[in-house]
């Protein structure tokens, strides 16, 4: 259709089919990030790819494999995708698949909270020595890169055997990127502030030390007490219930208002005791 034919409705609907086809393929991705479907996609790629070269090449018997193959494909698509292509269609029916994808986030948030404050919970009660901290902004590779690598899904059971004692892993820090365990007994730099008491110990010396170098949120759990502490910006919060714990979380995992306050209150209240 020739531009000066277009008509405004013209225009405004050739705009909302874009639209439409852009959202509904950027749901698709976002639906499929993280699952097996990425690497399958990829192979998909990858055989398309060969077609067209070997057509641009004229490589006759290999484009011929690959028409038969493309032929065929969309039949092999749908067995290969069939548990995800399952999963869309109920998100589909239950009005879920054009949901914002905020929520989506806000649920992944809300698992991450979850596992860490059950684990920490499970440790407190049981005097089983942790150090977890988690990435903020600044990027922690160079510390990842000095444990176990684990890249592993965020949840409470395995937050807890990581720190079992005598167990491979337990000395150490581990290090939480987003919903991902990156790695595990990590060495962290131990703070030299002349002014840290001679009571607390070599896990609370780490995790001052790595708020002094970077914005991450540290997680202590003594060994000898069982009680919680957290660190940020060089300061330390001792002592902790997990209802505080958690209050500190939401306030700096999340975008909860009502909780940055009641963590601000948290942090003030410690400068308070420092300075009386």
């Amino acid at each position: 259709m020739p531009f000066e034919n277009l008509t405004i409705l013209g225009v405004l609907s050739h705009i909302v089919d874009i639209f439409l086809v852009w959202y509904v393929i950027y749901k698709l991705i976002m639906f499929i990030r993280g699952t097996k479907a990425v690497q399958l996609l990829t192979g998909i790629f990858v055989i398309i790819l060969v077609w067209i070269l070997s057509g641009v090449l004229n490589l006759n018997t290999l484009n011929m494999l690959m028409e038969t193959v493309m032929t065929w494909g969309f039949l092999a698509i749908i067995i290969i995708f069939q548990p995800e292509l399952r999963r869309a269609l109920e998100q589909l029916g239950r009005g879920k698949f054009f949901a914002r994808s905020g929520i989506h986030e806000e649920e992944e948030q809300k698992q991450r909270l979850d596992a860490i404050i059950n684990a920490v919970n499970y440790m407190a009660k049981r005097r089983i020595g942790a150090l977890i901290s988690i990435e903020k902004e600044t990027g922690m590779g160079d510390y990842i890169e000095t444990g176990i690598p684990l890249h592993s899904k965020l949840t409470h059971e395995l937050l807890i055997n990581i720190f079992i004692p005598n167990t491979p892993l337990h000395d150490g820090a581990v290090i939480i990127q987003k919903t991902q365990i990156a790695a595990a007994a990590c060495y962290l730099p131990l703070s030299e502030s002349p002014f840290i008491s001679k009571e607390l110990g070599t896990r609370h010396r780490a995790a001052l030390g790595i708020s002094e170098v970077t914005d991450c949120l540290t997680i202590v759990v003594s060994e000898e007490t069982g009680g919680i502490s957290v660190t940020k910006n060089g300061e330390l919060l001792r002592d902790l219930s997990l209802e505080q714990l958690q209050t500190v979380l939401e306030k700096e995992l999340t975008d909860d208002n009502k909780a940055k306050q009641s963590s601000s209150s948290i942090w003030k209240r410690r400068e308070k005791t420092k300075n009386g």
